[in-house]
């Protein structure tokens, strides 16, 4: 692929459940306020995208019970945001967002009916592509992918990351998820752990990040990710086959439609 100076460094993951009787109040205000107020007017922050999990999709979630260690309950977290911060300008953006939050909140401009699931910040490692000339991840959010599938994996005792990431390229890793479909990327994070860059908060941010041994894997989808969620149930089977470790959270997202209330009456 060809080399340009924007490159994501950094990533804000933020899996939320509206109250019930408030899905469609929590929506617009995402969408008409928070998503810019609280993100996308802050420094360095360049890319942005919400996805929607109705309740057809939450059932073909795994693990579907307390070995989900992501979505407590497993069934729980309707929408995820998710954003991308330029690489080497990530602690510039969170010292901003951390004041902004605070301030809208004080402002009136929070939203009180809402459950944090996972809200965590991420560091990127790479990406996997099915294409040879790609779209990059740097456009990812931008592409209008129909749906997005986010994988969390706990490596096992003594593997490390190199081990796994040896595993994600070899022919018996990503290669057979990519290879034929719809799914055009995985791209690959780590946690960062809990500490200044989310302390100013004004809410409990959901489930713990995960340790050093926890991967996410987040992957774009250009039809409707239904029709191809058997992959990652396959990935996930290969992936304890060797070993190495086990899928804790697998959950496929439409792309919201913007601008609309789509899927709103379709949470629970």
């Amino acid at each position: 692929m060809d080399e340009y100076p924007v490159k994501v460094g950094s990533m804000l993951y933020t899996l939320v459940d509206p109250h019930e009787g408030h899905e469609k109040a929590y929506n617009r205000w995402y969408e008409r306020d928070h998503f810019y107020a609280g993100c996308l007017v802050g420094p360095w922050l360049f890319a942005g995208s919400r996805w929607v999990a109705p309740r057809e999709l939450k059932d073909l979630r795994f693990p579907a019970d307390d070995t989900n260690l992501v979505a407590q309950p497993w069934d729980s977290g309707s929408y995820v945001a998710i954003y991308w911060v330029h690489e080497g300008h990530d602690a510039e953006h969170w010292k901003w967002a951390g004041d902004q939050v605070v301030k809208l909140y004080k402002d009136g401009r929070g939203f009180q009916e809402r459950t944090h699931v996972h809200t965590v910040l991420f560091d990127y490692v790479e990406t996997v592509y099915r294409d040879e000339d790609p779209v990059p991840i740097e456009l990812a959010l931008d592409h209008k992918y129909a749906g997005s599938v986010s994988v969390s994996i706990d490596r096992a005792d003594g593997v490390s990351a190199e081990d796994l990431r040896a595993w994600v390229h070899s022919d018996d890793g990503m290669a057979p998820l990519l290879a034929g479909g719809p799914v055009a990327m995985g791209s690959i994070w780590t946690p960062q752990q809990r500490g200044d860059n989310t302390s100013q908060a004004p809410m409990d941010l959901g489930s713990a990040t995960g340790g050093d041994e926890r991967t996410l894997q987040l992957f774009f989808v250009e039809t409707d990710v239904r029709e191809s969620f058997d992959r990652f149930g396959d990935y996930a089977a290969r992936l304890e086959a060797s070993g190495l470790g086990k899928v804790v959270f697998a959950a496929p997202f439409h792309r919201t439609v913007v601008g609309t209330d789509t899927y709103v009456d379709e949470l629970w």
